[in-house]
């Protein structure tokens, strides 16, 4: 648990610390509790768990701290559904849970959504993969960090 003013006490310092360290354009992935995230940091993310908890209720702790990326045309990405479960008819409902956070901070677009293979190799690239709890199917979400303009920070 964090003990500083204004972090939300579910950011862990370990991520507190990758989110400091991103750069404009690098990307988070929000793993879900089936994603391969020990595998897919063997190549060079940073590998974060957070096993406890949802993506959600992360999502909205990042969300205070995290600028969303306003320069590209998407800044939030989730894996997309394998055509058998397309073909059932298989309900994302996690994915407006996002929508209604990420719209809380003035995100304004879609949903990137990225086939499951390309979304891997995303996230084989990215700067950390949070591990998490999410046991909602398809809960993967990627996040791309915008900036901070000067003064927001009170400097």
């Amino acid at each position: 648990m964090v003990t500083l003013r204004g972090i939300p006490s579910i950011i862990s310092p370990d991520l507190l610390y990758a989110l400091a360290k991103m750069g404009h354009g690098d990307e988070i992935v929000l793993a879900d509790a089936n994603f391969p995230t020990s595998s897919v940091c063997r190549s060079g993310p940073t590998e974060i768990r957070v096993d406890g908890l949802k993506i959600p209720e992360l999502l909205k702790a990042i969300l205070k701290l995290f600028p969303l990326d306003t320069y590209v045309s998407f800044p939030a990405a989730v894996m997309a559904l394998v055509h058998e479960d397309e073909v059932k008819g298989l309900q994302t409902p996690v994915w407006d849970k996002y929508m209604e956070l990420l719209s809380s901070v003035g995100f304004e677009k879609k949903l990137e959504v990225v086939e499951r293979f390309k979304f891997y190799e995303r996230a084989k690239n990215s700067f950390a993969v949070v591990a998490t709890g999410e046991t909602a199917l398809y809960g993967n979400l990627i996040l791309r960090k915008g900036v901070i303009p000067a003064g927001e920070n009170g400097d």
